[in-house]
């Protein structure tokens, strides 16, 4: 197959995050609204051209409180920083399907390599006939690489936020 641009179906897509709470459990999030551009052969990805913008506003803990506060100049500070953005740089067969999709992502301004494991869920029609396509990507990046340094010390040890946090993403796509 030769080198397809593919149009983000955000309606079957998520980007979701889990990060240590407490020290004791793990608190999930996602965001809401997200774009990405994808040009690739979706059985090659290794000349894949991949952009992924992220709406850092749009972050969603079930919680409004903490979700107020990740927006907050103590995290994500939206008002100076209202985008992150993801731009592949390298991408690395590892197995059949799978690949390490290496990119500069830049988060409160911040710009910083990371490397994602991208899995090629497969291809199909749709019963509209739309052709169709689905990645899984999974990372784990260190909040305060990007400035993300608020905590707090808990009075039985450790702290309140884990420095890891842990991001999935599910991609559907549709052939533009």
């Amino acid at each position: 197959m030769t080198k397809t641009k593919w149009a983000l179906d955000a309606s079957h897509s998520s980007v979701d995050f889990s990060v240590r709470h407490m020290m004791i459990a793990n608190v999930k999030g996602t965001f809401n609204s997200f774009n990405a551009t994808i040009e690739a052969d979706p059985t090659d990805l290794t000349t894949a051209t991949i952009e992924f913008s992220v709406d850092t506003a749009s972050v969603d803990t079930r919680n409004k409180d903490r979700d107020g506060h990740l927006v907050s100049a103590d995290f994500f500070d939206v008002e100076n920083h209202p985008t992150m953005t993801f731009k592949a740089t390298n991408i690395e067969k590892t197995d059949e399907g799978e690949y390490n999709v290496t990119g500069d992502l830049t988060l409160r301004g911040t710009t910083k390599p990371e490397t994602f494991a991208v899995t090629f869920e497969g291809q199909g029609k749709d019963p509209w006939g739309n052709e169709k396509v689905g990645f899984t990507a999974n990372g784990t990046i260190n909040r305060s690489d990007y400035g993300l340094v608020w905590n707090a010390a808990l009075e039985t040890g450790g702290v309140l936020v884990a420095e890891k946090v842990k991001i999935n993403l599910q991609i559907q796509a549709a052939k533009a």
